[in-house]
């Protein structure tokens, strides 16, 4: 190859690798507006109004991914926070049991990958995909039948060691 090809190469990979780190939504900073956010990530998976005028532009990777991130821009159409919500260390704070309802689940965590019945609870149970330090695993939420959240829980994703057998 010659030297000339192996630059433009070189220059090709970059370009490519430069375009990723772009449309990446954890790298939008506070202060960017919406519109720049928009033309840098594209139309988001989601939008929610907040309290106070401002919105949520919803980042999924559902159903195949393992992230959803969540951009919340104030009433300006400054983003003020970027947060990956699928995450064990924010369950606990994040997810209120008997006081969420569906839609507040959707617009925190975004369309489920999978939505299910179990024979134990009277209502649905809503399924997301997320990595634990690499460990694939799985967020369970339990919405009965008024809408309500009445639980959850966290499991190792066993569908993929079913495709690994």
């Amino acid at each position: 190859m010659s030297r000339r090809a192996a630059w433009s190469s070189l220059a090709a990979a970059g370009l490519l690798f430069l375009a990723g780190c772009v449309s990446e939504p954890m790298r939008i900073q506070p202060g960017t507006s919406a519109a720049e956010t928009l033309q840098r990530l594209g139309a988001p998976t989601g939008r929610y109004p907040l309290n106070g005028g401002g919105e949520r532009l919803q980042y999924s990777r559902m159903p195949a991914g393992f992230e959803v991130v969540d951009i919340d821009l104030d009433a300006s159409g400054k983003v003020v926070s970027v947060t990956q919500v699928l995450t064990e260390a924010r369950f606990g704070h994040d997810i209120q049991v008997d006081r969420w309802r569906q839609n507040e689940v959707l617009a925190f965590y975004g369309k489920p990958y999978e939505i299910s019945r179990v024979s134990s609870f009277d209502g649905t149970v809503w399924t997301w995909r997320y990595k634990a330090i690499n460990e694939r695993r799985m967020l369970y939420i339990y919405i009965d039948p008024t809408g309500v959240v009445r639980r959850y829980h966290t499991g190792d994703d066993l569908e993929f060691e079913r495709l690994r057998d």
